[in-house]
């Protein structure tokens, strides 16, 4: 079985300046939109505003087509009768709203030369500014680290997927960034720098330039700890989250979050100890929610559901 994608954080400007396609390896091949930052996008955590919903199915067969805006452009999505709880969702929103939506990239070309980028929904939830913002500021943190990785591969006399990764990238970054720098050739990396700016000055007016250097070089994301202790060891030595793991974390976040502002992560804690889940089992559990969109951090040491 093929692992799940995940679910990458992309601003409109980068996803929509993309037209690169790659088909993978193996029994089941999965199609990836490689970004001119070298994000090999297959699933993507898109969160912003709807600014549109049309019907344009027909009798008895809907298919809503919704404009989501982020503060650097458009993501297109649609949905019909193959998705049938995204297009239900989709049905009930009105615009405008904050909307949260996970799915599929998808590219259309009429004719060559021409594409036109699309996002097929997994699921779709309407969410508040706070989830908003928290996506702004980690949507500019994962396009800031692919800069640095590409501006680290354009220096290169060949770049090479082992070089990024000796530099500290992940190897799928890595690889889609050997696959960019070879189909874009000239990458304005100011260009996105510059929507990442503007992004979080659309959220912080008055702290762009602040989360701008803060946010460079950003480290792998890891669940915060109130204290140090002592590593515990999962007995789970493969890493694979189940879907009834997750589901057991979702429902302990819901039962904790009594004030709308998430479930604190010590006492998170404390009830998957009671269910018998360590510690580390749990980070996995939540890092895999993470990546799905599932959950998000509106503040420091809180867990809250998407």
């Amino acid at each position: 079985m093929n692992a799940r994608e995940v679910a990458w954080r992309v601003f409109a400007e980068e996803y929509n300046s993309s037209v690169l396609e790659h088909k993978g390896e193996g029994e089941k091949p999965v199609s990836y939109l490689v970004t001119p930052l070298g994000a090999r996008v297959n699933r993507m955590l898109v969160v912003g505003v709807v600014t549109d919903v049309e019907d344009v199915g027909e009798q008895g067969k809907p298919m809503y087509r919704a404009r989501i805006t982020d503060p650097t452009g458009t993501f297109y999505v649609s949905a019909g009768q193959y998705q049938p709880e995204a297009a239900a969702s989709l049905s009930k929103i009105s615009p405008p709203a904050f909307a949260a939506v996970v799915g599929k990239s998808r590219a259309y070309s009429p004719e060559e030369g021409v594409k036109y980028l699309s996002v097929r929904p997994e699921t779709i939830r309407e969410v508040d500014a706070a989830a908003r913002d928290y996506w702004v500021v980690e949507a500019a943190k994962s396009t800031l680290l692919r800069i640095d990785a590409v501006e680290d591969g354009l220096k290169m006399a060949q770049p090479s997927v082992a070089e990024l990764v000796k530099l500290g990238y992940p190897q799928n970054l890595a690889e889609g960034v050997v696959q960019a720098i070879e189909y874009y050739k000239d990458i304005d990396l100011d260009r996105f720098r510059n929507s990442v700016r503007e992004a979080l000055r659309s959220i912080l007016p008055e702290a762009g330039e602040h989360r701008m250097a803060t946010t460079a070089k950003p480290a792998k994301k890891e669940v915060p700890r109130p204290k140090a202790e002592e590593p515990e060891k999962s007995e789970h030595k493969d890493g694979k989250v189940s879907a009834d793991e997750e589901e057991a974390v979702l429902e302990m976040i819901s039962g904790l979050d009594q004030g709308g502002r998430g479930a604190p992560w010590d006492k998170l804690v404390e009830v998957a100890k009671a269910k018998k889940v360590d510690k580390v089992r749990l980070e996995e559990i939540v890092g895999s929610l993470l990546d799905k969109g599932e959950i998000y951090e509106p503040e420091l040491g809180m867990m809250k559901r998407i």
